[in-house]
């Protein structure tokens, strides 16, 4: 089965509306020199200020959110309803490690959060992965199994076909130190046998991408890409730099061809 990429960068605190405007116009340029290809999307996650300014922008580059409340209004200080990204994204991040870690969300928020975003349409990028000392202490799989299970509680086989998995070992994150493809391809088949398990049907499960996370750059991502399930990146650093985000992208267009 051809393997389909998703090759997403997440900005985190950093672009201004402007820089963000300029970004997506010459990166449009550059993926518009590339031949057709519905195999690969590609898809930018800036901050929320810039979401209204390219919505619409580019017919081959999609929008994602950083992040979702989980109710729909109230009284929530500093907090985005999944009604005002209407119209604005595809998809949305939830639980990246900075938000479980700095923000301190529990499985619990989301869980709520993954409800969230499928009652509104979205396609939620769910963040799981492992610290440093959970991995030296050989709990990277039951960490990964339980923020799937509490992640994915109380969904149904078809909202969980609908979730994109993103694996982001936390001690790779920003760190400079990346998951060797070995690493990746066995969490990540950890991952994709849970889900045979959850969606009770190996060929649906084999069609949900997951993606690898975790100082993804030029030189690494062609092996890390090619490993077997893996379907994509989830790229901070590099995702800023346009000709290495570029990069990225070419590698999964190479790969789709071979």
């Amino acid at each position: 089965m051809k393997k389909e990429y998703i090759i997403a960068g997440n900005w985190k605190m950093h672009k201004t509306v402007k820089e963000t405007i300029d970004f997506v116009e010459a990166l449009e340029e550059k993926v518009a020199a590339l031949p057709q290809n519905e195999a690969v999307e590609i898809l930018v996650c800036p901050p929320f200020t810039s979401l209204c300014a390219i919505t619409g922008k580019s017919q081959k580059i999609k929008t994602g959110a950083q992040n979702l409340h989980f109710e729909e209004k109230g009284a929530f200080t500093g907090e985005i309803s999944p009604l005002m990204l209407a119209g604005l994204v595809d998809y949305v991040l939830i639980g990246h490690s900075e938000r479980r870690h700095i923000f301190k969300e529990t499985d619990e928020d989301i869980n709520k959060k993954i409800k969230t975003a499928l009652n509104h349409g979205f396609h939620p990028v769910l963040c799981v992965g492992e610290t440093l000392d959970e991995r030296e202490a050989g709990k990277t799989l039951s960490t990964i199994q339980t923020q799937l299970d509490q992640g994915l509680e109380g969904l149904g086989v078809e909202a969980i076909k609908k979730v994109v998995i993103a694996y982001e070992p936390v001690w790779a994150i920003g760190t400079g130190r990346t998951a060797s493809p070995q690493q990746a391809r066995e969490a990540h088949a950890f991952i994709r046998e849970i889900l045979k398990k959850k969606i009770d049907s190996p060929a649906a499960a084999e069609d949900t991408r997951i993606l690898y996370g975790g100082s993804v750059k030029p030189s690494n991502s062609y092996d890390l890409l090619s490993q077997q399930d893996v379907n994509g990146a989830l790229i901070g650093g590099a995702s800023l730099k346009i000709d290495d985000f570029f990069a990225i992208i070419q590698d999964a267009y190479k790969l789709v061809d071979e």
